[in-house]
C-alpha cells in the first residue's frame, strides 16, 4: 500500500507492513511527555495500575512549565507530586525550575525527539515535533499513564492533507504567518483528526523555527498531527542536539491525500488572528484600528531565540507605547542565556519590555499576564480562544513576533513592514 509519512511511522512502530486510514493499531512509543498539569492526573491513574517502574526511565520526560515557577499553593502541590514521582521512579529526563522550558522547546533543545520516532504527550501542542519527522501528538492524561506503565498507545491511524510549499518568505514574514494562513484556509476543523504533512521545494526557505511553529499549530486545525519531510536542515539540528539517530520516512509518491494545498510562500503577509478562534485569520488589508493594552512575546509557539531576534529587530533604537504592557519570555533556560549574551534582553528592557524566566505563563490565562476586562493582546501564543489569557470580554490577537513586536511600538495592531520602513 502507498503510505504517507505518518502511516508509515505507525506501521514501523506497531511491526505492520503496512496500515490504513481508520485502522486501529497498538503502537511503542519512544518517548512518553506530561507537564505540571497533566502529569499529577497520570500520576494518579498510573498508581491504578498497580506498577511500581515506568516502562523506561529514559522515555518518560516531565517538564514543569505551566505554572512554574508556582502562582500558588495548588500549583506548588502538583509540582511536587510530579518531583517526587520522577524520583521514586528513577526518571531521567525531569525538568524543573532553573533548568526547565516551556515543554516543546525543551523536547527538541534538549535531543529528546528525532526523526521516525513516535511521541505521546499529555498536551496537545505536542504535535509540534513533526517538525524533525517524528509522529507526535497530544494525548489525555490516562493514556500517558498508560503509556508510562506499558509504552504503547492505542491510534486510530489517521488520512492526511498534502501542503507542497515554493517560493521563499519575505522579510519579516515567518512560520507564524504561514501557519495562520493556513488555518484561515482550512478552518479550525478542517484537518480533523488528519496529518497535515509538509513537503515541496519550499521547504529550504523555512528555518528549523519555522517549521516548529507551524507543526505546533497544526492542532488548532483540527489535525492529529503536523508533520515535515525531513531534509538537511532538520537531521542537522537532530544532530547539533544529540538526538538518537534519525529514520527518514518519505511518503510515496503515490500516497492518498483527502486534500492536496499548493502553497507559494512568497504571497504569505504578516497575518493576525483575530478573536475569537486561530482561524479568524486577516492580512493588514483587512487590519483597522486596532487599539491593544499588551503584548506577549514568547511561548512554544513563538519562544525560541530565533523568534526573540525577530522582536528585537523591531525594537532596537525604539520605545514601546505609552499604556502597553510588553512581556518577553523566553522558552528555555538556553535560550535566555543565549538572549542574554546577544545583547536582547537589553534591547527589550531599554524599549521598555520585562523579561520573564521560561513558562507559558499568560498563554492559557496561568500568570504572568492575565488580561483584565475589555483589555486586548497581541500575542505569538496559539490560541485566542474566549476567556483564554484572562477575563472573558478580553481579547486576544495572534500574529508572529516582528508583527507583535511592531504592535507594541504604536500601541495598536500594526504590520512589522509600517514600522520598519518608517
Amino acid at each position: 500500500m502507498a503510505m504517507t509519512m505518518t502511516q508509515k511511522i505507525l506501521a514501523a512502530h506497531s511491526g505492520l507492513d503496512e496500515v490504513r486510514a481508520g485502522q486501529l493499531v497498538l503502537a511503542d512509543i519512544d518517548l512518553v511527555l506530561g507537564n505540571d498539569i497533566t502529569s499529577p492526573v497520570a500520576i494518579n491513574e498510573f498508581a491504578k495500575l498497580g506498577r511500581d517502574s515506568v516502562f523506561d526511565r529514559d522515555k518518560v520526560t516531565m517538564i514543569m512549565d505551566h505554572f512554574a515557577p508556582n502562582k500558588d499553593i495548588k500549583a506548588a502541590e502538583q509540582c511536587r507530586q510530579c518531583r517526587d514521582f520522577c524520583a521514586d521512579m528513577g526518571i531521567t529526563h525531569f525538568y524543573d525550575v532553573g533548568e526547565m522550558g516551556i515543554e516543546h522547546a525543551l523536547v527538541p533543545e534538549k535531543g529528546l525527539v528525532s526523526a521516525g520516532q513516535l511521541v505521546i504527550g499529555a498536551d496537545s501542542h505536542t504535535c509540534t515535533y513533526g517538525a524533525l519527522g517524528a509522529f507526535s501528538t497530544g494525548v489525555g492524561s490516562t493514556d500517558m499513564a498508560f503509556g508510562m506503565a506499558t509504552g504503547k498507545a492505542w491510534f486510530k491511524v489517521p488520512s492526511a492533507i498534502k501542503f507542497n510549499l515554493r517560493g521563499e518568505l519575505r522579510k519579516y514574514v515567518s512560520g507564524k504567518d504561514v501557519i495562520l494562513s493556513i488555518i484561515g484556509m482550512t478552518g479550525v476543523d478542517g484537518a480533523l483528526y488528519k496529518s497535515m504533512e509538509f513537503s515541496g521545494a519550499g521547504l529550504s526557505a523555512l528555518t528549523v523555527s519555522d517549521r516548529l511553529c507551524i507543526a505546533n499549530m497544526a492542532i488548532e486545525a483540527g489535525a492529529k498531527n503536523g508533520i515535515f519531510a525531513v531534509d538537511e536542515a532538520a537531521l542537522g539540528y537532530i544532530r547539533t542536539h544529540g538526538g538518537a539517530e534519525p529514520v527518514v520516512y518519505e511518503a510515496a509518491p503515490d500516497a492518498d491525500y483527502d486534500e492536496v494545498y499548493d502553497i507559494d510562500l512568497t504571497d504569505i503577509e504578516p497575518t493576525v488572528a483575530f478573536p475569537h478562534l486561530p482561524d479568524n485569520a486577516r492580512t493588514f488589508a483587512d487590519i483597522g484600528n486596532i487599539r491593544i493594552d499588551q503584548a506577549v512575546i514568547g511561548s512554544c509557539t513563538n519562544g525560541r531565540l530565533e523568534d526573540l531576534e525577530a522582536a528585537a529587530e523591531i525594537l532596537r533604537g525604539r520605545k514601546i507605547a505609552k499604556g502597553v504592557r510588553t512581556i518577553v519570555i523566553p522558552a528555555t533556560q538556553q535560550v535566555y542565556l543565549d538572549a542574554m549574551e546577544r545583547g536582547l534582553l537589553k534591547i527589550f528592557i531599554e524599549a521598555g519590555a520585562v523579561v520573564s524566566t521560561p513558562t507559558c505563563g499568560p498563554c492559557l490565562g496561568g500568570h504572568m499576564g492575565i488580561l483584565a476586562a475589555g483589555e486586548r493582546a497581541v500575542a505569538t501564543t496559539n490560541r485566542n480562544f474566549v476567556g483564554r489569557m484572562g477575563h472573558p470580554t478580553s481579547e486576544v490577537y495572534l500574529a508572529s513576533p516582528a508583527t507583535a513586536a511592531a504592535s507594541a511600538v504604536t500601541g495598536r495592531i500594526t504590520s512589522p513592514w509600517e514600522v520598519m520602513d518608517a
